[in-house]
């Protein structure tokens, strides 16, 4: 009769331990998602928003670069070869703009970054200096002023993708303490199981037959 009050008590040790070891299984795989997904949001943050404001600063700083060239900044400067290098700034921030379209945008930033991108190619594209000096009439002051118009619209993109950053890290900050607090819940959980764990364990195989059996 005690053998097989004995070998019950065994059976249902191991049901419960089976159940209790597929529970650790499943938090197991779970924690393993989860850190998967928080390297994943740290990656995310690094290439797509710190890195992207590293090239927007850049562009800010070729785009300033412009504008002193347009507004004749330098009395002492020679401007002979102004349009090239005008047109130098230009390559650069088409370049960096290049790898900026290679990350993850979000719709505004892509609105943004074509506008930014049209004014660049297209109403900053100066073909000759005669559109900012000639000898005769020295600066031509209406014409920059359009350009400077251009640059300050320029500007305004860099802004508001410069802001997008700052959101969109923001974001994914907060989804990575969640998801680190949940890996915290998880690992809380699975001391809790181990602990059951042992308790069961002691209860049903190790404590006499005797001491069981109000508890069974």
């Amino acid at each position: 009769m005690q053998d097989s009050i004995l070998k019950r008590r065994k059976i249902r040790a191991l049901i419960i331990i089976g159940i209790l070891l597929l529970l650790l299984y499943s938090k197991n795989l779970l924690e393993r998602q989860s850190f998967r997904s928080i390297s994943n949001t740290f990656t995310e943050v690094y290439n797509d928003r710190l890195v992207v404001e590293g090239y927007i600063f850049q562009i800010s700083e070729n785009l300033f670069q412009i504008q002193k060239l347009v507004d004749h900044c330098n009395i002492d400067y020679d401007y002979s070869k102004v349009i090239d290098e005008i047109a130098s700034n230009e390559n650069s921030i088409l370049a960096i703009i290049s790898d900026f379209e290679a990350t993850n945008l979000t719709e505004q930033e892509a609105g943004y970054l074509t506008d930014f991108k049209k004014i660049i190619q297209t109403d900053l594209n100066i073909k000759s200096y005669d559109l900012l000096f000639s000898d005769s009439a020295g600066i031509n002051r209406a014409q920059v002023k359009i350009y400077d118009d251009k640059i300050s619209l320029a500007r305004k993109d860099l802004d508001n993708l410069s802001k997008i950053q700052m959101e969109e890290g923001e974001k994914l900050i907060s989804k990575a303490k969640v998801l680190i607090n949940r890996s915290q819940i998880w690992a809380q959980f699975e001391v809790a199981l181990l602990i059951i764990l042992v308790v069961v364990m002691f209860l049903l195989l190790f404590r006499k037959s005797e001491s069981n059996r109000g508890m069974i």
